[in-house]
């Protein structure tokens, strides 16, 4: 499979549709398969949206590429590398802590192990089989189920 980004027509894209609609900050996001399972870590309690269930993520910083904050992301937040970005699966808006309008932009990637998980900013993390999802956001499971 090849990386969307191979095309350098796909992040202008994207940009100019986000720039259509208002979006005023992009979060990349990344799905991790083991099998039929698919990793998710959890929000911890104190946090914007407590307790949810969702997929190795994370802002976009100015001046950054998608593909490269989808990297520093995910090891970031998980201590797993990827090997390869192998599709664009989709993207949803939403309204984070702050009030701005927000779009996930979300990727299917091979990580070089899927072992071990180190968490930075989550409480917990699970292999979650896609059949039965704990509590993720509608939007996620549509993601991660089609």
């Amino acid at each position: 499979m090849t990386s969307p980004f191979a095309d350098p027509s796909f992040a202008r894209g994207l940009l100019l549709d986000a720039q259509e609609a208002g979006v005023a900050r992009f979060v990349v996001a990344a799905i991790i398969a083991d099998g039929e399972r698919v990793l998710l870590l959890r929000r911890p309690a104190d946090d914007f949206m407590p307790g949810l269930w969702e997929l190795p993520s994370g802002k976009v910083e100015p001046g950054e590429d998608f593909d490269q904050a989808l990297l520093r992301e995910t090891e970031e937040e998980t201590g797993l590398t990827i090997d390869r970005i192998t599709a664009y699966l989709g993207q949803f808006d939403y309204t984070s802590s702050s009030g701005a309008l927000t779009r996930q932009l979300t990727f299917g990637v091979t990580v070089e192990k899927t072992a071990p998980i180190t968490l930075t900013e989550h409480d917990d993390h699970i292999w979650a089989d896609r059949a039965q999802l704990p509590g993720v956001s509608d939007a996620v499971r549509e993601l991660i189920t089609h």
